[in-house]
Order: C-alpha cells, then structure tokens, then sequence
C-alpha cells in the first residue's frame, strides 16, 4: 500500500515537473511578449520578469525590444536630371508597440516587407526630385532625415518606429560611370582653363603696374639726377671762376695740365715740336 502511494506520488510529481512550465514564462530585459488565446491578444508585457499564462491554450510571441537593423536591396533611381543612381539603404526600427505590431504585421518577416516597400519609395521619390550633384553633395543628411519622418510617420499606425535611414552607398551604374565621369572630368577641365585665365590676366595687370611704377620712379631718378648734376656743375663753375679770378695765371696752368691729362693718358702719339700745343709744354707754360 506504501508502495502504491509512493508510486502514485512520484507520477504526480513527475507530471507537475512537465506541466509546471507551462503556467509560466519569463520575460527578458531585451524583450517584449505577446499572449494570444485562440490567435486573440489577452495580455502584453513590455517590463522583464516571470509571468504565469494558462498552458496549452496560450501562446507566448516574444519581440525584440532593442534596434532592429533592414537592410534595404539596392535598387536603382532615377534623378531629377535623369540619371540613374545604384542606391543601397538601410533602416534602423524597433517596435514601440507590441499590441499594434501583432494586429497589423503578425510577424518581424512581414513588417520588413512593408519596411522595405515605404523606404524605397520615399528614398526615391526625394531622390526623383533632386539632380544628381544635389544627391552626390553635402546635401544627403537633409534627405536621409526627410527619408527617416515621412517613413516613420507612416509606419507609427502599425506598432512600427522608424529610428533612421541611412544610405550605404549611391553609385551609378557601371554602364553610365565612364560617360558620367567623362563628363565631369570635361567641367573640372573647363573651369581649371577660366581659372588660369582669370590667374593670367591678373597676372599681366600686376606686372603692368609693377612696369608703370619702375618706369615712373626711373625718371623721376634721372630728373633729379639731372637737377643735382646741374647743381653740381654749376657749383664747379661758380669754384673756378672764382679759383681763376684770384690766380688767373696758376688757374690756366692748371687747366693745360688738366687737358694733358686727359688727353694723352697712356696713349702712344707722334708729336712735332712745331705744334703749339707741344711748344708750351717745352717751355713750360
């Protein structure tokens, strides 16, 4: 009878072991959990801890909690200028509200789709509406964060927060680069040109001031180099006629040897005694 019971005791518990989790369920930090009792929501848990549901007849949908990252395919847009840009994005989410994302997306595969199907046509409606160096330019940030609240405004309805789009990479396609980097190579090539234009004439009118003011400086230098000359000759005449005016005699000698000077110097000449000239230099006068 001991045996019996025994028996009868361990089956007993051996069946609350296998039953006994299924009245509870644990809830972690990084998580949020959904009940459903015949596919009806009855109860949501966004805080961590342990929870009791009834077994069998619940189940237990647990959500992430933390960011989500979906990377959107690369598809190709059309610029306001047509051109055709290879565009790569990827949007960060995270479900705000768990109650909301089970009634409208069921599950995390379906709101990546609907995730991908809202990007993409924001991304290229913006994209549509701009040129290419507007998409290439330090203007991307303005059309990532336009991207990120008109995606995010749509997707509130649907327990969905969009926490930003972001674009890996926009490149053209490899049939167009070479045309399109021709293209470009051709401006930079035209605006170097202008540039070394403009560079040159101002160049030239530099110089041509430079040149007008070493020209106007020069003569100015030569006149008052003339003025001082002058001064300076008229000086001279002024001290000989004076010199000459005391020593008539001393100053004409003087002035013969002066001429002497000059005039023969280190130079070889046949000279007769018949010319006046050597006469006086004989004689000594």
């Amino acid at each position: 009878m001991d045996m019996k019971l025994l028996i009868t005791l361990v089956i007993i518990v051996i069946i609350a072991i296998i039953l006994l989790p299924g009245f509870f369920y644990i809830v972690d930090q990084t998580e949020q959990a959904v009940v459903l009792r015949f596919g009806e929501i009855v109860k949501v848990n966004t805080d961590p801890g342990l929870y009791i549901k009834q077994p069998f007849i619940d189940n237990v949908v647990r959500f992430e909690k933390r960011l989500l990252v979906y990377d959107v395919p690369a598809e190709r847009i059309f610029t306001k200028d047509k051109k055709t840009l290879l565009v790569d994005t990827y949007a960060l989410w995270k479900i705000y509200d768990p109650e909301r994302f089970v009634k409208s997306m069921k599950t995390v595969e379906i709101a990546q789709t609907r995730i991908d199907d809202v990007v993409y046509s924001k991304v290229r409606n913006i994209i549509a509406s701009m040129d290419f160096e507007e998409v290439i330019s330090e203007k991307r940030p303005e059309i990532l964060d336009t991207v990120t609240t008109e995606s995010a405004s749509e997707m509130l309805d649907f327990g969905i927060q969009i926490v930003a789009v972001r674009i890996k990479r926009a490149n053209l396609p490899q049939e167009n680069m070479t045309a399109v980097f021709n293209r470009m190579k051709s401006e930079r090539y035209q605006e170097a040109a202008l540039i070394r234009a403009e560079g040159e004439k101002e160049a030239n009118m530099v110089r041509a001031d430079a040149d007008k003011t070493v020209t106007i400086t020069l003569a100015e230098a030569e006149k008052t180099a003339e003025i001082l000359k002058g001064t300076g000759d008229a000086s001279a005449l002024s001290i000989y006629a004076e010199a000459f005016s005391l020593d008539p005699e001393f100053y004409d000698f003087w002035k013969r040897m002066d001429v002497y000077e000059n005039t023969l110097g280190k130079s070889k000449f046949i000279l007769g005694s018949e010319m006046d000239f050597i006469d006086k230099l004989m004689k000594g006068e």
